[in-house]
């Protein structure tokens, strides 16, 4: 795998949420939204960043718990906080790939997968587009139409429809 690659593509999708959620006025970013479970814009942008901070921070101790992230409410409710946090992430991503260990509380027990900083940015990365899927449900709730072609849609999906358009 090309060097950076992964990253490179992280911070493409992750300038998008940043475009998409730029749009937006602080009352569409908040608003409850019945179709997402009455969950908002901002609760799903807010779970992307900290799925992405918590990595960045387990990468220096090399180790990881998302299930351990801030929860940090000023990020749902602050278009520009959020902005803010995802200008940083993207600032960030570009490290070498090398060991971690993701830690996981399964049945009640906690548990030790090994990993890598590559495997957890693609993680991220997929995870992201789909929390994208479903900001785009919102984004078509509110009718607002500035979105990217592509947002919240996977790659290989993409690269799908690309190869039955020829």
């Amino acid at each position: 795998m090309k060097e950076n690659t992964i990253s490179i593509e992280a911070k493409d999708v992750l300038l998008q949420l940043l475009q998409s959620i730029s749009s937006l006025s602080f009352d569409e970013y908040t608003q409850k939204i019945h179709l997402l479970s009455n969950s908002s814009i901002g609760e799903h942008t807010r779970h992307i960043i900290e799925l992405f901070q918590q990595l960045l921070e387990g990468y220096g101790t090399a180790s990881i718990d998302y299930d351990k992230r801030k929860r940090n409410i000023k990020i749902q409710e602050n278009i520009d906080f959020a902005v803010e946090c995802i200008a940083n992430i993207i600032c960030v991503l570009d490290k070498e790939n090398k060991p971690l260990n993701l830690h996981i509380e399964l049945s009640n027990f906690e548990n030790i997968i090994a990993t890598n900083y590559y495997r957890e940015l693609m993680y991220n990365l997929e995870h992201c587009i789909h929390h994208q899927a479903i900001i785009k449900i919102a984004f078509l709730y509110l009718e607002k139409q500035e979105l990217a072609e592509n947002f919240g849609i996977a790659k290989s999906t993409i690269k799908y429809r690309d190869q039955c358009a020829q």
